[in-house]
């Protein structure tokens, strides 16, 4: 009987293609950083020319955040029915329209519009890239492309953050969305060219031409042609949020999701808020967009250097100091005086740290839930817990516009995080005692 050719992936060396669409997805990752973030560089500008108060101005940083919750659900369903190349490419499709629509708007009614649909097709983006990513890989580097992929989101946002801040400094706030559209636009014809369908979902769902479609990617990938499709599952086991919900389950499926969705909280108040408050501080546009890329600088920094100690360090305990860490830099940022060299080093640290913990809670959770529901239960925790990721810059913009000090502020938003550090310590012990690297999570 011929070989699965899902096996003949997994256990085979990578070949040269391979890592190429590895690294394309990990640039698409890389794409959705800087779209994500473009608000947070442009929000100053726009506060400016339109005179939007911060309570407003939480709502339209947080709309594309909550586009990316709809887009990851909608779009991951989606894949797993037409394949994720053809989802991909409307994805980047939709990304640009909406880039490209936010530099034509006039009021926050439309420009909130655009962010939504623009973080509908980076959700679908980051939902399908992760999945190709992991399929594409053999089993021995699989955690590894996961990381890399995990590292193209500050990536895009440090990169992208650079040449929006030189922008800023002559151009204006549109001109950051032209650049992200015009990237985004490029990539399409990336996709078509330089990444096939994966070869997992064409042998499971066996669409028209499976047998032709299949050979061809194989053989690209350098191994043999097969004759025949291996035979499909007769039923697919379907995760029941009762199950996750119940005990045994319950208090883990809680505990996991309530401390991503506070970390979130506490995160996305860094991404999304520092360019405005920096500005507010009597900081440049540019200066405030630098400071911005610092902040990624560290998460990028974090995704290697979490993953190495994570072989020789219990994953758990690494989490909640990384946590409560993150909480003191946030509320030191709130108190620290206008001088940006140390206002930099700060939200480097605070960006290492942030982005360090949530890749952390990434291996804590796929350790925390048993094989058959590990899937249902990590898509529960993350989908829920970006909630924390939208309500954190409203929260912000309501506490900074009802008068509350930038002091009060950080130390209210930092609570996020030691929410996030209890929850972890109230796993059950044991749960977490072996090292596991960490592979990244979808911010």
């Amino acid at each position: 009987m011929m070989e699965d050719p899902r096996a003949v992936l997994a256990r085979s060396p990578m070949g040269t293609w391979q890592i190429v669409a590895i690294a394309v997805c990990v640039l698409l990752n890389a794409i959705d950083g800087f779209d994500v973030l473009s608000i947070s560089f442009a929000a100053p500008g726009i506060a400016v020319e339109w005179g939007v108060d911060r309570s407003a101005l939480g709502f339209i940083l947080s709309m594309e955040l909550l586009g990316m919750a709809a887009g990851s659900i909608g779009f991951g369903n989606l894949a797993d029915k037409v394949g994720r190349r053809p989802v991909m490419i409307a994805c980047l499709c939709i990304m640009t329209c909406g880039m490209w629509a936010c530099t034509q708007v006039t009021t926050l009614t439309t420009l909130s519009v655009c962010r939504l649909l623009t973080g509908f097709g980076i959700g679908g983006m980051l939902a399908c890239g992760t999945v190709m990513a992991s399929e594409l890989a053999s089993t021995r580097f699989r955690s590894l492309s996961i990381s890399a992929m995990a590292a193209g989101y500050p990536l895009g946002a440090v990169v992208g953050g650079f040449f929006a801040s030189r922008f800023l400094i002559h151009g204006n706030w549109r001109e950051i969305f032209i650049l992200g559209g015009c990237i985004t636009l490029c990539f399409i014809p990336v996709v078509l060219f330089l990444l096939p369908e994966s070869v997992s979902w064409l042998a499971h769902r066996q669409p028209p031409r499976t047998l032709e479609r299949l050979n061809r990617v194989l053989l690209r990938y350098g191994h043999q042609p097969v004759t025949e499709l291996p035979a499909r599952p007769l039923t697919e086991a379907k995760v029941s949020l009762r199950e996750l919900l119940s005990p045994p389950l319950v208090t883990t499926t809680l505990l996991l999701t309530l401390a991503y969705f506070s970390q979130m909280l506490t995160y996305y108040f860094i991404l999304k808020w520092v360019p405005k408050i920096l500005v507010d501080m009597g900081f440049s546009h540019s200066d405030a967009g630098t400071a911005l890329v610092w902040a990624n600088v560290g998460g990028l920094i974090s995704g290697f250097v979490i993953s190495g100690l994570s072989l020789r360090i219990n994953m758990r305990k690494m989490v909640v100091t990384l946590l409560i860490m993150a909480a003191g830099l946030v509320t030191l940022f709130g108190r620290s005086s206008a001088d940006m060299g140390s206002i930099r080093i700060i939200l480097t640290l605070a960006g290492f740290c942030s982005q360090g913990a949530v890749n952390g809670l990434f291996a804590i959770i796929a350790q925390s839930f048993p094989a058959r529901v590990r899937g249902g239960g990590t898509g529960f925790v993350f989908g829920i817990g970006r909630g924390g990721a939208a309500i954190g810059p409203v929260l912000a913009g309501w506490l900074l516009s009802s008068g509350l000090s930038l002091r009060g502020v950080t130390l209210v938003m930092s609570m996020g995080a030691i929410i996030a550090a209890a929850a972890v310590l109230a796993l059950r012990a044991g749960k977490q005692t072996k090292p596991l690297a960490a592979t990244g999570a979808p911010t």
